[in-house]
């Protein structure tokens, strides 16, 4: 036939080369679908872990948080993490999940080098990298390397070889029978980023990871982690290591903080036959500048002060105790006239810092007849607490020093009656409540109201009254003072956020 419309009929047609459509497999929806919903669920529980360990505000609760979402990750019931930073500067600690004290001190016994977390803290050749031991029972038991939120592959989950074999101790079974474990799974505490230092590391080389320590978790049976478990808690581990990171760094500068107030502040107070003497403090996470003081002065008498630098941070703590040092040396020389020795304060302090201001509250007393003088310059009045009242004794309204080119204010004596304690103390105990001056003030005096009359003979015991009463209940009583100034209640965890205002709280119970 001749060709029609471009075809030509001689040409044959081609064989069929795929198969047909109805022969192909079935497209893989259910298995992607499946697949991205475990991804899904993954990575909702990975946020919700680590949402919970963001608000966590100390170490002690971020390192049980830690053992709580660890262990939920890989499948565990009980763990233990150790934090030992490798600077040695510490802290240094040790807790555990679902084990006891005496649970732990049998893990103690163990020799460190038989131990999987003793392999991952001791190693000197960079970071370790997770270590898994599957029979802690037998006499050889197989361990597994992963890349659980190490350096060089932090939070990839993938497998760097096959497991490695390691003999177990003889403690090591002993402890594992008594304690009823079969395996364990260790990872290292690694701060990639915060916790390492380019200084430290040869030139031309990255910085190397810094180790805070190592958690552990327990089976009860041999077994470990799956590969999906590794990854989560490789991801899980590299969020956590620089969480810590944070929190050690705060916490450092909290203790060096605390360290520096205790050494400002009197370390004692004096022991005098007449009256008793208990302080409170507590301190910012910044510091600042509130202090107190009690010195003996001739003739038996006393001296107390409490008062507050304006700022806050070490230059308000360089401050306070400048002006402490010197209020004590004015003291000395002319106590019994409180007015002279605000002055002399108030003239130094235009002097040597005039773009500072300060208050503060000075009282001499005479323990042997039960009065005080006092004087004050823009601080809170003090606050009488005894079985027949209870009751502010207004001092006269007066600038705070370093606001007028000349202070001066007259004197209020006050006459006390066997047994009622005198309160002094900082505007930041009353900025604590939250609430307004005049509301705070009106809740100071009902919580010194309601001190039970068996607490009356313990200034210390007062302080702790009107702290627990006054406070927020997350803040309990509120630190010690010196040694020998009564108990304070445990801290707990996690920690609250610290607030903005420290103050100080000076008891003194007159006999």
């Amino acid at each position: 036939m001749p060709k029609v419309a471009g075809i030509d009929s001689t040409v044959p047609a081609p064989t069929q080369t795929a198969s047909p459509l109805d022969a192909l497999p079935a497209a893989p929806g259910p298995l992607i679908q499946d697949r991205l919903a475990g991804w899904v669920s993954d990575l909702t529980t990975l946020h919700e872990l680590t949402e919970r360990l963001a608000r966590t505000r100390s170490l002690d609760g971020a390192l049980h948080e830690l053992l709580r979402a660890g262990a939920a990750l890989v499948g565990a019931r009980r763990g233990l993490v150790l934090f030992e930073p490798a600077d040695g500067l510490g802290p240094v600690t040790t807790l555990g999940l679902g084990l006891s004290h005496a649970d732990l001190g049998h893990l103690e016994t163990v020799p460190r080098r038989a131990t999987s977390y003793g392999r991952l803290l001791d190693n000197p050749n960079g970071p370790a990298e997770p270590v898994a031991v599957r029979d802690l029972l037998a006499d050889t038991a197989a361990g597994t390397a992963g890349t659980a939120g190490t350096a060089g592959t932090a939070g990839t989950g993938t497998d760097t070889g096959p497991g490695t074999c390691t003999e177990t101790d003889p403690r090591q079974r002993e402890v594992a029978a008594r304690l009823g474990l079969g395996a364990s799974y260790a990872v290292p505490l690694l701060a990639g980023g915060a916790g390492s230092d380019p200084r430290t590391a040869p030139p031309g080389e990255p910085s190397q990871p810094a180790k805070l320590g190592a958690a552990v978790w327990l089976y009860d049976q041999p077994a470990e982690p799956t590969e999906r478990q590794r990854h989560l808690i490789g991801l899980y581990i590299r969020y956590a290591g620089e969480h810590l990171a944070r929190l050690l760094e705060l916490e450092r500068a909290r203790a060096h903080v605390t360290t520096l107030t205790r050494e400002l502040l009197p370390g004692r107070l004096p022991r005098m036959p007449g009256v008793q003497l208990a302080a409170r403090r507590r301190t910012a996470a910044g510091g600042g500048g509130d202090w107190y003081d009690a010195l003996p002065l001739p003739e038996g008498a006393l001296s107390l002060a409490v008062g507050s630098v304006s700022g806050s941070g070490p230059s308000a703590m360089a401050a306070m105790a400048r002006l402490r040092a010197a209020l004590r040396a004015y003291a000395v020389m002319e106590g019994e006239d409180p007015i002279a020795v605000l002055s002399d304060l108030e003239l130094l302090l235009r002097l040597t810092e005039p773009a500072r201001t300060a208050t503060a509250l000075f009282a001499y007393a005479e323990p042997a007849r039960r009065t005080l003088v006092l004087a004050g310059a823009g601080h809170a009045p003090p606050l009488v607490v005894g079985d027949r009242r209870t009751e502010f004794i207004e001092t006269s309204l007066s600038a705070p020093l370093g606001m007028l080119s000349c202070w001066q204010a007259p004197s209020v004596e006050l006459v006390t009656a066997p047994g009622e304690t005198v309160l002094l103390y900082t505007d930041g105990l009353l900025r604590r409540t939250g609430e307004p001056m005049d509301r705070a003030v009106a809740q100071l005096h009902t919580a010194a109201a309601s001190v039970p009359a068996s607490a009356r003979d313990d200034p210390g015991a007062v302080a702790d009254h009107v702290l627990r009463a006054l406070l927020p209940a997350s803040e309990g009583p509120a630190g010690s003072g010196p040694a020998g100034s009564g108990p304070t209640g445990p801290a707990e965890a996690p920690r609250p956020p610290e607030p903005a205002e420290d103050f100080v709280l000076l008891a003194a119970r007159f006999e």
